[in-house]
């Protein structure tokens, strides 16, 4: 069975750093792209950034360009999303995902969710 934890998220002041960390078990970690959501209230789940299954290429949602970036170890079987210059429109929850073919931006396409965790970015 695969899962999927998060950790790392929390309140934070605009303008301040976060890194949020996704640990996947119950399969190969290597065979998923993987990639970060984010939810916040009363709105769909949107596409953050995104890593392919060897961490060679990356995407990112045009919002977080030049601020976020994700990466992965695959030897620890964990994803990274290093979120940096936080904004108060970054409060969300952040979902990591994973998928056994390829990035997209599309929710749905992905097999395999975390618990979610929280965000807050205060003035």
């Amino acid at each position: 069975q695969v899962q999927l934890v998060e950790s790392g998220g929390g309140l934070v002041q605009a303008g301040g750093s976060v890194r949020l960390a996704c640990e996947v078990s119950g399969s190969p970690f290597s065979n998923f792209a993987m990639a970060w959501f984010c939810q916040a209230p009363g709105k769909g789940r949107e596409f953050v950034a995104g890593v392919s299954w060897s961490g060679g290429r990356t995407y990112y949602a045009d919002s977080v360009k030049g601020r976020f970036t994700i990466s992965r170890d695959n030897a620890k079987n964990t994803v990274f999303l290093q979120m940096n210059s936080l904004r108060p429109e970054d409060t969300a929850v952040y979902y990591c995902a994973a998928e056994l073919t390829r990035i997209t931006g599309l929710p749905e396409k992905y097999e395999y969710w975390g618990q979610g965790t929280q965000v807050t970015v205060s003035l």
